[in-house]
């Protein structure tokens, strides 16, 4: 059973005040269900980027200090929960498959069928190494087992190249929450900064492509002085 009063008290302690919302949920299952709320918080981190994994595995780091559970349950407990959710994710890809991809692309604003088949050619070529790199970038740990279904990757390299990876990114917050003890709150302004650097940098790419295609199709249209 886990050590519910010192966990609250450190999740309180850590922020000032009660821990609600997504971030208190989560906490709350890790209390009422030890390993088991463990993986399907960080399940449901999996299949709602915005629940806070920064805050889900440390935690599991820090009680597997105070004994509550050992560590390599934690470890593995996690990482199950991140390939259930990844998973899940890879099967809704397949079911939606690439006939309903191909109509959004055909029927979306600035969208081309070509944008289609490059990002297809660019997931048969570098496919592997996004999904395993993937699993370690906020956002797109999420997102990626997505593509991966939607594209057929293979489900046995899928799940492999899932668990190498989120085992990798779940073992760093892990053994990052297990070592700091009750001050594993210090992790998470590192993982906040990582997270809102991804956000700028997707930001940044999208506004890219929409001027960009913006710029191409008025090209198209006009000739070269619609550019200027």
């Amino acid at each position: 059973m886990i050590a519910t009063d010192v966990l609250v008290a450190a999740s309180d302690a850590a922020y000032g005040q009660d821990v609600d919302g997504l971030a208190g949920f989560m906490v709350d299952l890790m209390e009422r269900l030890g390993l088991v709320g463990a993986a399907i918080a960080v399940g449901m981190d999996n299949l709602f980027p915005p629940i806070p994994s920064e805050i889900v595995l440390p935690m599991a780091g820090f009680a597997a200090s105070l004994g509550t559970f050992s560590l390599a349950g934690a470890l593995l407990a996690t990482t199950a929960g991140s390939v259930v959710g990844a998973c899940i994710l890879y099967w809704l890809g397949r079911l939606f498959g690439r006939d309903r991809a191909l109509w959004v692309f055909e029927h979306t604003p600035l969208l081309n069928v070509s944008d289609l088949e490059k990002t297809e050619y660019w997931f048969a070529k570098h496919g592997a190494k996004a999904v395993f790199f993937g699993r370690m970038v906020p956002i797109f740990r999420s997102l990626i087992s997505l593509p991966a279904g939607v594209e057929q990757m293979r489900f046995w390299l899928f799940l492999v190249l899932t668990t190498l990876g989120s085992a990798i990114w779940n073992s760093i917050f892990v053994l990052a929450g297990y070592s700091l003890g009750e001050q594993w709150h210090r992790i998470e302004p590192y993982a906040d900064w990582f997270q809102r650097l991804v956000i700028l940098a997707v930001v940044a790419a999208i506004c890219w492509f929409v001027v960009s295609r913006v710029r191409q199709i008025r090209h198209d249209r006009h000739g070269p002085d619609a550019e200027a």
